[in-house]
């Protein structure tokens, strides 16, 4: 098995440099991305993630994460975060990364 950190970690930082060629290139083709509740996913496909991630999160100046906490179990990565410059401020939350091969396929933020 891979190391599922290193996916992670790469998006992290490219999510931080507001890389989004190389934040992409961490996720599957077929990446899901789930808020739950709700049962159905918040965006799906590669090309749904990077409009998303280009739009509404690399136009914003003072976007950074940082990671409070970090678990690593089988494929399972789950991080607790520390969002700042969003527009409706700070934020912290926990995501969850299901690592399959070399790229992050499915995503959970709680």
């Amino acid at each position: 098995m891979t190391n599922p950190e290193g996916p992670v970690q790469r998006q992290l930082d490219a999510y931080n440099a507001r890389d989004l060629e190389r934040f992409v290139a961490e996720y599957t083709d077929d990446v899901l991305v789930f808020v739950p509740p709700a049962r159905e996913p918040l965006l799906s496909g590669k090309q749904a993630f990077g409009e998303h991630y280009a739009k509404h999160r690399f136009t914003l100046p003072d976007l950074h994460a940082r990671v409070i906490s970090r678990i690593v179990s089988g494929n399972t990565v789950v991080d607790h975060e520390e969002v700042v410059g969003l527009p409706d401020g700070d934020s912290t939350g926990v995501a969850v990364y299901e690592v399959v091969g070399e790229q992050i396929r499915t995503v959970w933020f709680f």
